[in-house]
């Protein structure tokens, strides 16, 4: 059973989720990354579940246009109902067609009664862009929503602005309408003129709060802002991203309850860890929840943790340090080593969770994973309470990277941490008190057992706990 989705046949990208009827409809960009053997481009697949865990799979929902049409590639967008009829708004992009001299993207639609079968709107493409006020090859992602008090729809669109430094014009450009049928281009909702584009953009409200989501490639993540109106100013937290380099491309849509964020982890070349991030990948859940300061805090969602039910027997064997073992409680004091223990074998997938609490001065504690006996290889899950950091490492290092990949989170001393770790293959997703996120890549170690550790410091490990799930090994 695999825990995060992917097409057997191919990488998924780009979820656009819809909630009705107490079901998510996930519609995702499949990569076949086999032009010879399946064509250029990327059709719209579909997916439902009511779980988050278990998937139906609809097959394709929007297909590929032929090499001369605009939606070579069928690229992202939205889906919303209106009078009992389905909408998709979607990016049609066709690199060909910049060599012509006309966009490379635009606007299309579709309909269905059922989002199930879609039927592509005869007069697509719909939807230019402004030459008088946007680039016309960036033009892609639209988001549109019903805007109450304006009394008309809404489209939010990835583009960019034709001044400025090359590397940040990138706009959330806005588009109206009274009917879903004539549109008027106005000016940019948002244009921060920080990075060079705003893709995938999402929009929701949780109370008094407006959220604005995007993902930008300067930095490869997936980033939100806040406001209490539609007009701005759209405030940057200070941690504005929901994840870190391991998840992208993240939209929302909720239960009516709950609000989730559906996104990818990307793959990287030729399965290593030092191979480059690659587009596409598999789906990663998470859940979003509201601050008492209005910022957005990430966690897991029940419904994947439900899935590991079978506990495994821990047995804490310490191998460098003085270490005290008691019931629900690892602790030592080792204010100028490194002491370690081992917890056993690790199985694939995995749900691991303890709760970790450090004194003043220490520098660094956490987890080891899939390591080998004598620790000549291993991934580490490091908390560094002076960097108010978490990170995901490996020994031994890779081409001089000091690390895989971090995020940052507040630690203070005689504070408990909350770690929750899901593992399943090559990914590992840690969520850190219910309110950060960390998802990595670990492709090259496999195999091996896994266990705690600190570093120059005093610290203790409480209710730890290894799970698998029905089926698991």
């Amino acid at each position: 059973m695999a825990v995060f989705f992917k097409p057997a046949d191919g990488w998924a990208g780009d979820f656009i989720p819809f909630h009705g009827n107490d079901v998510f409809h996930l519609f995702y960009l499949k990569d076949y990354r086999d032009p010879a053997g399946h064509g250029q481009g990327t059709p719209w697949l579909h997916l439902s579940t009511s779980d988050l865990t278990t998937f139906a799979d609809h097959g394709e929902a929007l297909a590929r246009g032929a090499v001369g049409d605009q939606d070579l590639y069928v690229f992202t967008g939205c889906v919303l109902e209106r009078d009992g009829l389905y909408h998709i708004y979607y990016t049609g992009h066709n690199p060909r067609l910049r060599e012509q001299g006309r966009p490379e993207q635009a606007v299309m639609h579709a309909t269905s009664t059922d989002l199930v079968h879609w039927i592509k709107d005869p007069a697509n493409p719909i939807l230019f862009a402004d030459g008088d006020r946007y680039e016309m090859h960036d033009w892609r992602d639209p988001f549109v929503f019903w805007h109450e008090a304006a009394g008309e729809y809404w489209m939010l669109l990835a583009a960019r602005v034709l001044d400025g430094p090359e590397s940040r014009r990138g706009c959330i450009a806005l588009v109206t309408s009274p009917d879903l049928t004539t549109w008027e281009i106005r000016d940019p909702l948002y244009t921060p003129g920080h990075y060079f584009t705003h893709e995938c953009p999402d929009l929701f409200r949780i109370g008094d709060w407006w959220y604005l989501v995007y993902s930008e490639f300067s930095e490869y993540v997936t980033r939100y802002r806040m406001s209490r109106s539609l007009a701005g100013p759209w405030i940057a937290p200070a941690d504005d991203t929901l994840d870190g380099r391991g998840f992208y491309a993240a939209k929302t849509a909720s239960d009516g309850a709950r609000r989730f964020a559906f996104g990818w982890a990307p793959s990287r070349a030729e399965s290593r860890d030092d191979g480059a991030w690659q587009w596409a990948g598999n789906l990663v859940i998470h859940e979003l929840a509201q601050e008492r300061d209005g910022t957005l805090s990430v966690r897991l969602p029940a419904e994947v943790g439900r899935q590991f039910s079978l506990p495994r027997t821990i047995t804490v064997e310490p191998r460098m340090g003085a270490w005290e073992v008691g019931d629900n409680l690892v602790a030592t004091r080792s204010v100028d080593a490194f002491a370690w223990c081992d917890l056993g074998a690790l199985p694939d997938p995995c749900y691991l969770e303890t709760i970790l609490s450090f004194a003043p001065g220490t520098r660094a504690l956490g987890l080891i994973l899939r390591a080998d006996p004598q620790l000549g290889a291993y991934y580490q899950i490091r908390l560094e309470p002076a960097r108010n950091r978490i990170v995901f490492d490996r020994w031994p290092r890779l081409g001089g990277n000091p690390f895989i990949i971090e995020r940052p989170v507040n630690l203070t001393a005689g504070q408990p941490i909350s770690l929750r770790v899901v593992m399943d293959g090559s990914i590992v997703v840690i969520y850190i008190n219910d309110q950060v996120v960390l998802t990595s890549r670990g492709y090259d170690l496999q195999q091996g057992g896994w266990g705690m550790f600190i570093s120059d410091g005093i610290g203790d490990f409480q209710h730890t706990r290894l799970l698998v799930h029905d089926g698991g090994d």
